[in-house]
Parts: C-alpha cells; sequence; structure tokens
C-alpha cells in the first residue's frame, strides 16, 4: 500500500537553522533546536521537582514532550524578539494569530491518521494551565541561563534582559524554579574539570 509522503520531520528540523535573540550581539550562538531541547530537559525537571518536593500530580513525560514543540511554530514565522512580540497588544494579538495559524500549518503536513494525535503537542490551545506554566517557566529559565552564560564570556549586551528575567522569575515564585536555581544553576558556572572532579560542591 503505497503511502503519502510527509514533509512534515524534514521541516520541523530545520528548527535548527533558526537564529536566536537576533536583535542582540551573542557571543554564544543558540538556535530553536538547541533551545528546544533545552527547555524540554528543564520542563521535565520543574514537572518532577514539583512532583518530588511540593505535592504536585502533574506528567512530567507529557510536559517534556510538549516543551520539545513549544517553539515548532518557528520553522514558519521565525523568531520574533521578545520585544517586538509584546512591544503593544496589537503586535501580541496580531502574533498570536499568525502562531495559531501556523500550528494548523504544520499539522497539514503530517499524515492525516497523525494529526489528532499529534495535535495535543502542537496547538498551544491543548495545554492545561499547570503544563503551560510549567513550560513557560522553563522557557525563561533557558533564558536566564543563556543570559548567564553571555556574561560570564564578558558579553554587558545581556546584562539587562538577565535582571529582567530573573524579576519574572522571582515575581512568579514558582517553589521549583527557586529549588532549581538553589541546587542546579550554580554548577553552570563551573569549569568542565570542577564538574566531572568526584566530591565538588
Amino acid at each position: 500500500m503505497s503511502k503519502r509522503i510527509s514533509h512534515f520531520f524534514a521541516y520541523v528540523s530545520r528548527l535548527r537553522w533558526i537564529r536566536r535573540w537576533g536583535l542582540m550581539r551573542n557571543a554564544i550562538e543558540e538556535n530553536v533546536a538547541t533551545h528546544s531541547w533545552e527547555v524540554a530537559t528543564l520542563a521535565h525537571a520543574l514537572a518532577l521537582i514539583r512532583n518530588q518536593r511540593f505535592g504536585g500530580r502533574v506528567s512530567a513525560d507529557r510536559i517534556a514532550a510538549v516543551a520539545l514543540y513549544h517553539d515548532a511554530t518557528e520553522v514558519i514565522t521565525g523568531d520574533l524578539p521578545t520585544p517586538v512580540k509584546y512591544h503593544s497588544r496589537v503586535m501580541r494579538e496580531a502574533f498570536g494569530d499568525i502562531e495559531h495559524k501556523a500550528e494548523k500549518e504544520l499539522l497539514a503536513l503530517l499524515p492525516e491518521e497523525l494529526r489528532e494525535p499529534f495535535a495535543p503537542y502542537l496547538c498551544a490551545s491543548a495545554l492545561a494551565p499547570e503544563e503551560r506554566e510549567l513550560i513557560k517557566a522553563a522557557d525563561r529559565l533557558s533564558a536566564w541561563l543563556k543570559c548567564q552564560a553571555e556574561l560570564a564570556a564578558g558579553n554587558r549586551e545581556f546584562a539587562p534582559a538577565a535582571e529582567q528575567i530573573c524579576q519574572r522569575l522571582e515575581q512568579e515564585g514558582l517553589p521549583e524554579v527557586r529549588y532549581f536555581l538553589e541546587v542546579f544553576a550554580p554548577s553552570y558556572e563551573q569549569p568542565l574539570d570542577n564538574l566531572l572532579s568526584p566530591g565538588n560542591d
């Protein structure tokens, strides 16, 4: 039985060619595919931390899978910088409509029998509030870690963004994020030899 060829994964794989932080001078280049992987691992960690430390009952596996696709529409829209995307209510609404149309366009690339099972991972409207909260927190945490890496490389261009993102994380006050920042974030500042040496705190 012949099957229709689908371009879905070939298309999504091109996220690796879409650069993030396009309006800023970068010491360390970041693309959307790398960012998506990091957000997925962070969201998975935050979900497990919520379940194990703070009485949560969320599916860490589902959150990780959804987070992998959280920026998939950018293969169509590109990465619109945050100051542009949130410049005004009109811009937010217009870009929200574009993202919704891009979700439909991506789903249409899949074989018909796979569209319904993939929709909960590609469509932001399918997310439960708790899932959306954790993935957004992971997205913001990833951005903060990026800013810290740039600052460590001597790039002061990211200082205002680092401060703004830190303030947002503090305002949201998620205990999972606080736990991650206390337990895991300090190691990001360490050189590789320190990470590999047993018994280092």
